[in-house]
């Protein structure tokens, strides 16, 4: 599998598993899981020369770690829209963690705090270089916000270890927020 095919395969996997099951009438479990048969399925019936192992390659070698299997299962790790359960472990170390943003974000974010917004929950990282990447993805012109990882745990809010460098939280207080 070429590196086009495996960028294609990726995006269509997120989207089935982050977003609309339901559109490729699969129903995961109440932590995210499906059938991996179930997902080939949906997803050969946009790229029908895709196979398992295929499948198997683009989770298990995902650079933001996106995808988590167990057995015959799959899930995306984070970045849902639909409510799911997720059972990762609680990151009790990090200090600083950092989040990407559009420039023209920055002063709703500096009132009002860092809302998941249609997801479920906020994306930080623990690297600037991820969040540079993220920011990216949405706007030339980016910040990057340092987050005071102690602060959101005084402030009762939990921080989840989602993958190598992605960390989810519910919502980031303003005071918790470094500004760059």
């Amino acid at each position: 599998m070429n590196n086009e095919k495996r960028i294609k395969l990726s995006k269509l996997m997120c989207y089935i598993l982050r977003h609309a099951p339901e559109e490729f009438s699969i129903k995961p479990d109440k932590t995210g899981f499906v059938e991996m048969y179930a997902l080939l399925s949906a997803v050969r019936k946009v790229y029908p020369w895709v196979t398992e192992k295929d499948m198997r390659i683009v989770a298990e070698s995902d650079e933001k770690d996106r995808y988590e299997i167990k057995g015959n299962k799959i899930r995306a790790r984070y970045g849902h829209s639909y409510n799911v359960i997720l059972d990762h472990k609680e990151d009790r170390d990090s200090k600083i963690l950092y989040h990407g943003t559009a420039y023209k974000n920055l002063e709703g974010i500096l009132k009002e705090g860092i809302k998941p917004m249609k997801r479920q929950f906020v994306h930080l990282t623990i690297n600037k270089e991820d969040a540079h990447r993220t920011a990216l993805r949405h706007d030339k012109k980016v910040v990057i916000l340092s987050i005071d990882a102690d602060c959101l745990r005084r402030k009762g809010h939990r921080i989840y270890r989602a993958g190598r460098v992605v960390r989810l939280v519910k919502y980031v207080p303003p005071d918790c927020i470094k500004h760059p």
